[in-house]
This record gives C-alpha cells, structure tokens and sequence, in this order.
C-alpha cells in the first residue's frame, strides 16, 4: 500500500510541477531569457494567496485571484522594466540571467522580512486526508491538482494552436523579424507571453500552500524544477516540460521507498544527469547536428 500511496503522491506533486515548468518554458522558448525569477514569482502568488486567505480571511474565490494578479503584474512589470531595456542596449544573455537572478534575490527577502523566515501552510477544509482504500489517503486537493493541470493545458495548447495570436507567439520563438513584418509587435508578445507564464505558476503555488506549506527559499526549488523539467522534456517543448514535471514529481516520491525525504532534490538531479549523458535533447527535443 506504501507504493501506491506514494503513486497518488507523485501524481499530485508531478501535476504541480508540469504547470510550473510549463511556465519556465513558454517563457525561454519564446523570448529566449532564462527567466530566473519565475520562482519568485511562484513564491509571490503563494505567500498573497496565503496572507489573503489565512491571515485577512477573505474568501479563497477572491484570494486566488489576487495572487494570480500579483504573479501576472510582477512577470510583466519584469519584462517591461528589466529585461527589454537591458534587450534593448543590446545586453548579453548572461546580463539578462543576472538581473532575473537579483529579482529572485530581492522577492525572497521581501517576503522573509514581511512574512518571516519560518515555515507557513495554508489550512482548508480541502486539506484533510480521505482513506480511499485501505491504507491510502487522499485530499480533494490532490484531484484538483490533476484537473487543474488537464484544464490550463487544454487551455493553453487551444490557445498556441487555434489562435491567431497564439500562432503569433509561436511564430515569436522561430523568427522574431517575420512577425515584425506581418506587424506585430515582439514586444507587445513577450509581455503576454510573460503573463501566460506567470499565470501558469498559480494554482501551484496555491496548491502547494495548502499541502506542502511555504518558506520564503521556496522559489529556488521551484526554479530547479523548471530547469531540469526543460532540459528533460526539451528545450522548446510545452508537451516535454509537461512529461518530465510529472516524471520528476514521481522519482521524487517513489525514491522514499529507498531514500530519506532529505535526498527528494538529489534524485532530481540524478535524473537530470541521466538524461544529459544519454539523451540530451530530451523527450521530444530536436537532436542538433554540429
């Protein structure tokens, strides 16, 4: 019964992670800047959500939607006010990583200062464990998770398909100059494009509040996650970054059978290292001929 309890788990946790990587990787594939603080981002719709709903108790209907206001206005105000001027003076990759990094830095310190630095959770009645079977327990959250997952996936590949500006922002991550010449703006797409990413962090970051619960470091997990999800499932790749979360998010919980929680990172990075020495385009990445 142990594994498949830890089976419902991993199916949760890889849920909430394929939306965070998700996230990450419409935003990298598309404008091409390693959106660093798109943990913070995460850090910053959960600790709203939080504040909102268990501290002021509004109404988690209201709550929610502020913290996917906050998460949105946060990664457009980002792109806005960071990342196109330093695009704009021609600033490196690297110059733009650095930036995104100081962002994460500043977030996570604000919320430690404002919040603490302990661990907080999130309690509602959707919390509480049920027995489904002998020996198994399961929250409502953890199906919600699951839904919520198929539903902004659905939504989102609806949009990049069957849209004319969700072709536009497909187009975006090919040839920037060709959209310029059907008169779009790149730049009025990259700040959709980091609003679609943000938003995609939200019900995460909510659900994560009332399971796991939340400390202010939490964005550096979620930004590990994103990272390692992007190369296993392959760059550029919606349907890759969607596999791998929920593949990491089973390893992480299946590895309890033998390991201690303290190495969940560690086997995040066992599988990464493993899909770099043997398949490093990764699930459905292009293989690049040199």
């Amino acid at each position: 019964m142990l594994l498949l309890q830890l089976l419902v788990n991993g199916l949760q946790t890889g849920a909430l992670y394929a939306l965070i990587a998700a996230g990450f990787s419409l935003i990298f594939s598309t404008t091409r800047v390693f959106h660093f603080a798109h943990g913070a981002a995460f850090a910053l719709a959960a600790y709203v959500f939080y504040d909102l709903y268990s501290l002021v108790e509004l109404h988690w209907l209201l709550a929610a939607l502020a913290a996917a206001l906050a998460a949105v206005v946060f990664g457009v105000l980002l792109d806005r006010l960071v990342y196109a001027p330093i695009k704009r003076h021609e600033g490196s990759f690297f110059t733009v990583f650095v930036a995104s990094f100081g962002a994460g830095i500043i977030v996570q310190n604000v919320i430690g200062m404002v919040f603490g630095r302990g661990f907080v959770t999130v309690a509602t009645p959707l919390s509480r464990s049920v027995e489904l079977v002998e020996g198994v327990f399961v929250s409502p959250l953890s199906g919600i998770a699951i839904v919520c997952a198929a539903v902004f996936f659905a939504g989102l590949q609806l949009f990049l398909t069957r849209t004319h500006l969700g072709m536009a922002v497909r187009a975006l991550a090919e040839n920037p100059e060709l959209v310029r010449a059907y008169g779009l703006s790149p730049a009025r797409l990259s700040t959709l494009i980091f609003a679609l990413g943000s938003l995609l962090v939200v019900p995460a970051a909510i659900i994560s509040a009332a399971t796991s619960g939340l400390n202010p470091a939490v964005g550096h997990h979620v930004m590990l996650i994103s990272l390692a999800a992007t190369i296993v499932g392959g760059v550029g790749s919606l349907r890759g970054a969607a596999c791998a979360g929920l593949l990491l998010g089973l390893a992480e919980n299946l590895a309890l059978l033998w390991f201690g929680p303290q190495w969940s990172e560690a086997v995040t990075f066992v599988v990464l290292f493993l899909f770099i020495l043997f398949r490093p385009s990764g699930f459905f990445g292009r293989p690049i001929a040199s």
